[in-house]
This record gives structure tokens, C-alpha cells and sequence, in this order.
């Protein structure tokens, strides 16, 4: 059960209402307030960098409110996974009937392992950042490993999940990427991989330079691995 106190103000805002966060649901977005990473590309720093606005509590009233008007809830930010009573929460969403699909970082895996277990979650977005000698560089942090392992969790469970990467030019290069793509079919990954272009001219928390996007029209595809070029919006 959840407790009633000021920890549980984790979440910074609420998008009422989505067709493109969720595949083929119609879904609200939880954007939970603080991360664990600080990637230069990212496009979300208020709520990086912020902190949460609203508790659990009135977000559960929400989601009644919504109940057989949505299909789904997703949990975003930031990174979900870091937040004290993330599975109680969920737990109360599931409660409700909605399916539940996370967007993380994978720098949770023991959280993410319970998530799995406790079959909390329909279907995660993981976000793959760079490879291990870039890693740093973009994200602020040293969590490539734990990254790994919940790549492995995901693949050796039964949800449904993509893997995904933001692709600025100046961070990752053509074959940077392909090396990305060879990485996940070591690790015998396959599937759809999505690339989604960083959105130039929005505040981010690193100061980037423009981002070309002429990769979108490259091939990157395998036997195994279709890379899909998705627009950000």
C-alpha cells in the first residue's frame, strides 16, 4: 500500500492523452521528475533536473477518472525505476485494469528484475545510449553495466520491448551506430531497433551543436536487426 507523504511527489506532470507513446493503445504519460543519467541530448531538463509536483495519490485519481476511456499508462521522465514505491504504484495502476509500459534508461536492473517477476509491466522502451566508450561522454555516469543487464532481463523474459537510441551526429557517428547494431546482434537481440533523431533547436541539457540527420536515408538493417529511423516529435 502506499504511503501518504511528501516522498511520494514524484512526478512532474501528466500528459492526459497519447496514440504514439504506447503501441496500439491509446495511453496517458507519467513524466517522473529526476534521472539518474544526464544526457547531453536530452530534451527533457525540466523534469531532469526538477523535481516532482505531484504525488501518487492524485495520479491514482486521475487514472480512475480515465478507466475505459484509455488502454494504457505509460511511465516516463526521467527514469521511473529510481523512485521509492515505483512497484506499490504500479501495483495500484494494474489494479485499475490499465496495461503498463515503462521508458528506461536500464539502470535499474534489480528493480526492473521485480518488474518482471511480479508481471508489473506490458511492454518497456530501453533506451540504448552508446556503446561503453561513449558512454560516459553522453550520459553523465558510469551505468553501461547495468544498462547490459537489463537488456539480458528483457530478453529472457516474455515482454514485449523495443530497444531504442537518440542519434545526435556529433556524439554518434555512422560507425558508432553500426557498431551499436552489431553490439545487440552479439548479444543476440532481435528485432526491431529504433533510431530516433535528436530535435534540434529545443533546450537540452548539453550544449550541442546542430545534428545533421543524413543517416535516416543509410540502410543499417541485418537479417536479424531492422533498423527503423523514427521521427522524434
Amino acid at each position: 500500500m502506499l504511503k501518504k507523504s511528501g516522498s511520494n511527489k514524484a512526478v512532474y506532470s501528466i500528459t492526459p492523452f497519447t496514440l504514439l507513446d504506447y503501441p496500439d493503445k491509446t495511453a496517458c504519460i507519467i513524466w517522473f521528475a529526476g534521472c539518474n543519467m544526464r544526457c547531453l541530448y536530452c530534451y527533457n531538463p525540466d523534469i531532469v533536473l526538477g523535481k516532482g509536483k505531484i504525488d501518487f495519490e492524485t495520479v491514482l485519481t486521475f487514472l480512475k477518472s480515465r478507466k475505459g476511456l484509455l488502454d494504457g499508462v505509460v511511465l516516463s521522465g526521467g527514469e521511473c525505476s529510481i523512485h521509492k514505491n515505483i512497484l506499490d504504484f504500479i501495483k495500484q495502476i494494474k489494479l485499475l485494469g490499465f496495461n503498463v509500459k515503462i521508458d528506461t534508461n536500464g539502470s535499474s536492473p534489480r528493480v526492473l528484475k521485480k518488474m518482471i517477476h511480479e508481471k508489473l509491466i506490458d511492454y518497456a522502451a530501453l533506451d540504448f545510449k552508446s556503446l561503453p566508450a561513449a558512454f560516459k561522454t553522453i550520459t553523465q555516469s558510469n551505468l553501461f553495466a547495468e544498462f547490459e543487464e537489463s537488456l539480458t532481463l528483457l530478453m529472457n523474459s516474455s515482454i514485449p520491448f523495443e530497444v531504442r537510441t537518440t542519434l545526435h551526429s556529433a556524439l554518434i557517428n555512422r560507425s558508432e551506430l553500426a557498431a551499436m547494431r552489431n553490439y545487440l546482434e552479439a548479444q543476440n537481440y532481435e528485432g526491431n531497433y529504433y533510431i530516433q533523431h535528436f530535435v534540434n533547436n529545443v533546450p537540452t541539457i548539453g550544449n550541442l551543436e546542430y545534428s545533421e540527420k543524413s543517416l535516416r536515408f543509410e540502410n543499417f538493417s541485418t537479417s536479424k536487426i531492422n533498423v527503423i529511423f523514427r521521427e522524434q516529435l
